[in-house]
């Protein structure tokens, strides 16, 4: 309904109500003079006519104010719709603008697009490494912590043996003041006692008493003492059995079978560590005494390499050289490199194996020039500097440089067989 038409409605019902009101006032006058029914009658209809003229003035105000907010609504929609055009308008004129400056741009655009590519994929790859930095400093830390955790668990659990318990020791031992304590420890038929016998310069077959027994397996599970033959040496060896699978502590094992006073500890090995090995080389560091990494049966295990290698039924002498040389260098590489990994799956600090043969350490020991000549010379040399150094330490009057008479032609030995040291 328009407007007009609405106006039209209200003015027609305000007509209609004065006009049923003045019928109603003539009706009133002329009941005066009317009997009272009749007058009564033509009151009630009066009073309905003027609720019907009511009714519809009600109607015609709510069309009206129903016909005024249609169209306030109106006007708001088409307001709405001519700035949506034109932002439409906008939109579509920057968009061709657009256009037209990326065709102008041509492949000076593609190439920036490129490059911004590449500078996101880079921005990307580094914060990608950032966080795998973060994360692997984050984990090495917390492995640290628990590291170092676990190693004071350990520490606050060892027992260290008292005074009086190192004076028992010492004594069942048969320990004597100015004497340096060697001990060889390994598994069974490492090769302990051949060992000992070649650091003393004594060969297994010798028949000199102080000779150590050879046996294949373990004869004992007590620590067996020997005495050096040469008295200007002030050495005492002792072999450590085997203490097989642990089922205690290593620290207990340690201190139950007196290691700690030694003054240094030679651990044997194979090819590779026991239980019995690593527990030893741990206690040496915890208690502060030297240990030795030595690999023994050196030219068995060579002479194993050169036979399983190719070679010509032609080849000469030097061909055989270059062959045996070859094989040593594979036989100490592979050494090392199982020791190193021996040593950081126990998690111990890496330290030098020493790699000798029995036959070899006999005649350096008796200041002879040997044919194969690995790490033996060094061994010898070394133990008897860690001797006279430990000894200065506790003991000035003890070993001496002069005392410690392992053979003066040891230096010339070294310069002669340079060629096939590789220790």
């Amino acid at each position: 309904m328009q407007k007009g038409e609405a106006l039209e409605v209200v003015e027609k019902a305000i007509e209609l109500k004065r006009a049923a009101q003045e019928k109603i006032r003539i009706e009133e006058e002329s009941a005066k003079a009317e009997a009272p029914q009749q007058a009564d009658e033509r009151r009630v209809q009066a009073e309905a006519s003027l609720r019907h003229a009511e009714c519809l003035l009600k109607e015609a105000e709510e069309r009206t104010r129903a016909a005024e907010e249609g169209r306030e609504r109106a006007e708001d929609a088409r307001a709405k719709a001519e700035m949506e055009k034109r932002l439409a308008e906008e939109a579509k004129a920057a968009a061709e603008e657009r256009c037209r400056r990326a065709e102008e741009d041509g492949q000076s655009s593609e190439a920036e697009r490129a490059t911004a590519n590449e500078e996101a994929q880079r921005a990307r790859a580094e914060r990608d490494e950032s966080e795998a930095a973060k994360s692997a400093a984050v984990k090495a830390a917390d492995e640290a912590r628990v590291a170092l955790e676990e190693a004071q668990k350990t520490l606050s659990s060892v027992m260290m043996p008292t005074h009086a318990e190192y004076k028992a020791t010492r004594a069942r031992l048969q320990c004597q003041e100015d004497f340096f304590h060697f001990a060889v420890a390994g598994a069974s038929g490492s090769g302990k006692s051949s060992l000992i016998n070649a650091l003393r310069g004594l060969r297994n077959g010798s028949r000199n008493p102080l000779v150590a027994k050879t046996s294949v397996t373990g004869t004992t599970n007590e620590i067996t003492r020997y005495a050096d033959p040469d008295q200007a040496n002030p050495f005492v060896w002792y072999e450590v059995p085997d203490a097989g699978i642990l089922d205690t502590p290593d620290w207990l094992l340690f201190n139950e079978r007196g290691l700690y006073v030694f003054d240094c500890i030679i651990v044997l090995i194979d090819n590779r560590f026991t239980e019995t090995d690593v527990a030893i080389l741990r206690n040496c560091a915890r208690f502060q005494i030297p240990s030795y990494i030595v690999r023994s049966k050196s030219l068995r295990h060579i002479l194993n390499i050169l036979n399983d290698m190719p070679c010509d039924e032609n080849s000469d002498e030097d061909d055989e050289e270059a062959r045996m040389d070859q094989a040593i260098k594979q036989y100490v590489a592979e050494t090392r490199h199982s020791v190193a990994q021996n040593l950081e799956k126990a998690g111990l600090a890496q330290q030098r194996v020493y790699i000798v043969d029995k036959e070899s350490l006999v005649q350096v020991v008796k200041g002879q020039e040997p044919s194969l000549l690995l790490s033996d010379l060094e061994l010898v040399d070394n133990l008897r500097s860690d001797a006279r150094r430990q000894k200065s330490k506790f003991a000035p009057e003890g070993i001496s440089e002069s005392t410690v008479d392992w053979s003066d032609s040891i230096a010339a030995q070294e310069a002669q067989s340079s060629k096939c040291e590789f220790g």
